[in-house]
């Protein structure tokens, strides 16, 4: 089923089925390798093409071995990237000089069936973290993996099926647009349910497009969306050592993408985050928690990152508890230029409290609206014309229970 979407500028686009699978020239398999017990757990994606490749990566101080094996493919060749494996139930995050050497051996066993170079293959793991990865198993599943790559959508969602860990559902989107009165598509795959939190998490998501670009418009435009999207959702507040999302595009040296290039991509990526806050470990609710009149975007993104990640505001939407304090502490928390006499409150598009902290609605009347799964508050804070929107979920006992248990 195709939905069309209009959106501004007269740009359209069309949403699409198959996540990274509706993308031409991408071939994908997910199989079970038997890192984890019974389900997929080891994704490989191959290009047709080479390919420029963006990234954003972690920034926590722990990187985990894949991240740094991958960054340093990026550099060496010179955007001409050829696949992806990704593999999940091993983190090989603090692995030391052998999860190097076994990220290096990864890349190595992929290029060899695709007859690339090593260097042309992006990494990635997510899991336990200090475990080092079963790499006979790993290259058994590699080598099943490879004669299984196809394209199209039952590829795409095995794939993304193949990288969850704690997640419920995996994560496709994709997206068509025109240029110059010809079809080009956005599509990408990602997982994430837990140690979600803003500036990077454990994520991680590869997005691709037929649309030819140069490496530096390829990574200013996966910049700006990873900042509207990724980097504005929290499901704990914890940020993991393996968080990437990579993109794609075949080369181009000149080439500047059209508007709806960038709307596609920030579209794609937008889908993935909210589908990650949607499937927190445990989660009940989502939130979105949209930051209206502030000075800047900076200052809206500032302020609504702090309210979604803030334990207290999710405690409070999982029991349902009309606290309205916790929202404006978390929000002054960010120090982030709050006016304590011009900010007002408005809960599922009704005013709860207005300017001067006076409430409008009643405690029994807000305590119905956050019995809704779905809930949005509006942070208006009379500064001027920015906003931004950030989007969360709560933490509830099954989150306890889930990350009580993770490695045992």
């Amino acid at each position: 089923m195709l939905a069309q979407l209009l959106l501004e500028d007269d740009v359209r686009l069309v949403a699409l089925r198959g996540g990274l699978g509706a993308v031409p020239g991408v071939r994908l398999a997910g199989v079970h390798a038997g890192i984890k017990p019974r389900k997929r757990d080891l994704a490989f994606i191959a290009f047709d093409e080479p390919q420029r490749c963006a990234a954003v990566v972690t920034t926590n101080e722990i990187k985990a071995a894949p991240v740094v094996v991958s960054a340093e493919h990026i550099e060496q060749s010179g955007g001409a990237m050829r696949a992806i494996v990704c593999n999940s139930g091993c983190a090989n995050a603090c692995t030391g000089e052998r999860g190097t050497r076994d990220a290096i051996a990864t890349a190595r066993q992929a290029g060899a069936l695709l007859g690339v170079a090593p260097s042309q293959v992006v990494v990635a793991s997510t899991g336990v973290i200090g475990v080092p990865l079963q790499m006979d198993r790993l290259q058994r599943g590699l080598e099943r993996a490879h004669g299984q790559l196809e394209s199209g959508g039952k590829a795409a969602h095995d794939a993304a099926e193949a990288i969850m860990t704690t997640d419920r559902v995996p994560k496709l989107a994709a997206y068509s647009f025109y240029h110059n009165e010809k079809k080009f598509v956005v599509g990408g795959i990602a997982k994430g349910s837990g140690m979600i939190a803003p500036n990077m998490a454990t994520m991680l998501a590869f997005v691709a497009t037929d649309l030819p670009m140069s490496g530096a418009s390829l990574q200013r435009h996966l910049l700006a969306s990873v900042d509207e999207s990724f980097n504005m959702i929290s499901v704990d507040g914890d940020m993991s050592t393996n968080d990437a999302v990579y993109a794609f595009a075949p080369g181009s040296s000149d080439a500047e993408p059209p508007f709806a290039f960038a709307l596609a991509l920030r579209q794609v990526c937008l889908d993935l985050a909210r589908a990650m806050v949607a499937d927190g470990e445990g989660a009940t609710k989502t939130l979105t928690v949209r930051v209206t009149g502030a000075a800047d975007v900076a200052q809206a993104r500032t302020i609504g990152r702090a309210v979604i990640n803030s334990s207290l505001v999710k405690t409070a939407l999982y029991g349902e508890d009309p606290n309205w304090g916790r929202i404006i502490a978390a929000a002054g928390s960010s120090r982030a230029g709050m006016n304590p006499a011009t900010w007002s409150l408005v809960l599922n598009g009704k005013t709860w409290v207005e300017t001067g902290a006076i409430e409008a609605l009643s405690e029994a009347e807000a305590h119905r609206e956050l019995e809704l799964t779905e809930i949005v508050v509006e942070l208006r804070l009379g500064l001027g014309d920015a906003h931004a929107t950030a989007w969360g979920c709560d933490l509830s006992k099954d989150y306890v229970r889930i990350n009580a248990s993770y490695r045992t």
